[in-house]
Formats: C-alpha cells, structure tokens, sequence
C-alpha cells in the first residue's frame, strides 16, 4: 500500500469540523429541553403578593339580589398563566441545517466513511436546524383562568400580556377578558 499518495486531512479541518458537530448536539440537546433551562418565571409567592394589590382597592358595588344574578359574563382572575408555543418551521432551517451538515460530514473519513458522514451530517443538520428554527419563532400566550360568578371556571388566551391582577373583578366580551368597571 502505498501511503505517500494519501492525502491527510489538516488537523484545523478536523478540529473545526469537530467543534461543529460539538455545538450542533449541544443545541440540539437545548432545544429538546436535554439540558436545563434558565427560563425565569413567576412563582405562586409572586402571584400571591400581587393579590394584595387588587385587594387593596378594591372595586365595590352594591350588593343588589337583583344584580347579583344579572351579570352572566362576570367573574373574578383566578389565575394568570405564561405559556410558551413553539413556532412553525417553514423548511429554510432544515435545508441551511442539512447542507452545513453535510458540509462538515464531508470532511471526515474517506471512501465509503466519507459518504456515510456527509449523509449522517445532513440528517443530523436537518434536523437541528429545524428544531432551531422553531425555537427562533417560539411565541408566548397568556392563559387567564377566570372563576365565573356562577362558579364555573373558563380559561382565556390572549397574545398580549393581560393588564389584570389575581383577584381583579372582569367582564368577558367577545371572549376578551376586561377589567369590570
């Protein structure tokens, strides 16, 4: 066998290629919830303290029998939630993934091992820039658990984040939660 005519990958090139797949799982494993978030968000003793807010001016009206059967659309915030959506994948993470995976696979190996790790890096690439392109595109929404004056619980969502405390008397129109006034 003559090895002078082999031709040696440069130790940067593996290194870099190395790196590459290194970071690759890295945010792949961050995107699957593998490794631990530092996702901050509010904990029940924070929602009890805002409580006292509401309570401390409080909406009052009469107590009136009539009135109190009235109102089927009232109630009081039971609960405000943030909830994370991922987003929707539109297939450019996947392509620009799967290339740069190949890109790097490609520079492994020789022969058939070579083939098989440019295959390997665009699955592998497709996949992660998928994940990463949802994660890009991620959106918040806030779920609102009203109790109803009836006594019915209705959970809302809205897009924005609500301008409500725990607590506070609201109205529901059109599916919207307001501040009763």
């Amino acid at each position: 066998m003559d090895t002078a005519n082999l031709k040696k990958t440069h130790p940067l090139v593996l290194g870099a290629a190395a790196s590459v797949m290194v970071v690759s799982l890295a945010g792949a494993a961050a995107i699957t919830g593998l490794f631990p978030s530092a996702r901050s968000e509010k904990s029940e003793a924070v929602a009890q303290a805002s409580a006292p807010a509401a309570e401390r001016a409080p909406h009052v009206r009469p107590k009136l029998a009539a009135y109190s059967n009235e109102c089927t659309t009232c109630g009081t915030v039971a609960s405000i939630r943030t909830v994370e959506l991922k987003g929707d994948a539109s297939g450019l993470g996947a392509v620009a993934g799967g290339l740069t995976g190949a890109v790097v696979g490609n520079q492994i190996g020789r022969g058939n091992g070579n083939t098989a790790m440019t295959i390997l890096g665009a699955a592998g690439g497709a996949l992660a820039g998928n994940e990463i392109e949802k994660n890009v595109k991620k959106r918040y929404a806030y779920r609102v658990t009203v109790r109803m004056d009836d006594g019915s619980y209705r959970t809302f969502s809205q897009s924005s984040a609500p301008a409500l405390a725990i607590g506070e008397h609201v109205r529901i129109v059109n599916g919207a939660v307001l501040a009763r006034s």
